[in-house]
This record gives C-alpha cells, structure tokens and sequence, in this order.
C-alpha cells in the first residue's frame, strides 16, 4: 500500500466546508486530517463536535481527528460519536497516556499518540507497540501556515528505528508545514502519513497537488 496524503481541514475555507469535503472525497486524499485545538494546550481554538460531526456527514474519507487539548481523556467517547475513525492524542497532555490509549482502542478507534517538536521519541517507547499511528508535529503546534522544522526528518529516522526494533505497526504521521518541497526526504525518512494544509488548500488545483504528493516516492516505502 503507498504511503497516505492527510489533508488538513483547518486549511479550508470554512465557508464552503462541505465542497471542500466533497473536493477531497474526489481526489486521492486518503484521510481528512481535523485538528482540535483548546485555546489552553496551545494558544488556538478551533473545531468543536458539531462541525466535526458535520464533516464526517459528507466525508467519504476516513476522519484522523488530532487532539491538542488538556484532558482529552475527558471527551474520548464525545469523538468517537462524532466520528472520529483515528484519535490521537499528545503524550504532553496525558499523565496517564497508556490508560487513554487503551481507553481510544475499546472505543473502537485507531489510537494515535503526537509529540511536540521538543519531545523525544523515546517518550513513548513504552507505549510503541500499542499505537497505530505516531504523529510528530513538525511545527509548534496551534496556528496553520508554519514552516517546516527540518529536525524532523531525523526524528523520523529515529522513531522509524524505533518502530522496526520493536516489531511494532504504528504508523508515522508528519505534521506541519508539509509540502511538495519536503514530502520526499519525509518518505525517505520512514513517513507513512503526510498532512498537508496549505499546501493543498491553498494550491490552485488543490486535487493535483493531492495527486502529485501521493506520486512522490513509489518506491521508496510501501504501508
């Protein structure tokens, strides 16, 4: 399977969201990307359930929901009927992160655990083998439209050995300032998962650059 385009819906235009929806359900995307922002873990609010829950009544398209949040086991149940296939949480936000990602697998969902740029990956070494999917924010998180840290890259080598060494399924989610000018090193690197926002949202023909991320690198890596 070839690695998977996220796009991010926080990049939209928030006035046309179900065309923007439906324009992902027609091109290559392979999940929407919705990110849940607090106003307290970072310094941004954004989507609430019920646009979420609107959202996932016209996408096709699985719904990767990222929490950047404080307590986010609080509201575990709350996404999961909103519709919420993948939740990851951050491991900065959650003192008892096994417990919550347990919590997110009986629920039924694909759990994820993201790590701010100034985190280690072995911060969840001992969680690895619980995870289907590890996001590494490749900006400081809570504002769209950042540059990408290129000390990202490396922490994906890091975590992809990480992940072999362990027999472990998690996939690798690259988050932030991705585009066509970085998705190959991020691939090369070990990426399973790219997000991409403005790049996508903001290109001319959002569905080509759908097109052309998900073309970069057929062989180096098959999921």
């Amino acid at each position: 399977m070839k690695h998977l385009i996220a796009p991010s819906i926080l990049a939209a235009d928030f006035g046309k969201i179900y065309s923007e929806v439906e324009m992902l359900n027609d091109s290559e995307a392979d999940w929407v990307h919705v990110d849940v922002m607090d106003g307290s873990f970072v310094p941004n609010i954004s989507f609430g359930f019920p646009v979420i829950k609107a959202i996932k009544s016209v996408s096709k398209i699985p719904l990767d929901v990222h929490l950047m949040i404080d307590h986010p086991e609080r509201y575990l149940q709350q996404f999961k009927d909103v519709g919420a296939d993948i939740l990851t949480v951050h491991a900065e936000a959650c003192p008892h992160l096994h417990r919550t990602i347990q919590q997110i697998k009986e629920l039924g969902m694909q759990a994820g655990v993201a790590l701010n740029p100034h985190t280690n990956v072995d911060q969840i070494a001992d969680v690895i083998e619980d995870l289907d999917l590890v996001c590494l924010m490749s900006v400081n998180p809570g504002f769209g439209g950042q540059k990408f840290i290129y000390n990202t890259i490396p922490k994906t080598k890091k975590l992809r050995d990480l992940i072999d060494t362990r027999n472990a399924k998690a996939k690798i989610e690259i988050d932030g300032g991705v585009g066509l000018q970085n998705a190959e090193k991020l691939l090369q690197a070990g990426a399973h998962v790219l997000v991409a926002g403005s790049a996508v949202f903001k290109a001319d023909d959002p569905k080509d650059t759908i097109s052309r991320l998900k073309s970069i690198g057929k062989d180096i890596y098959m999921v």
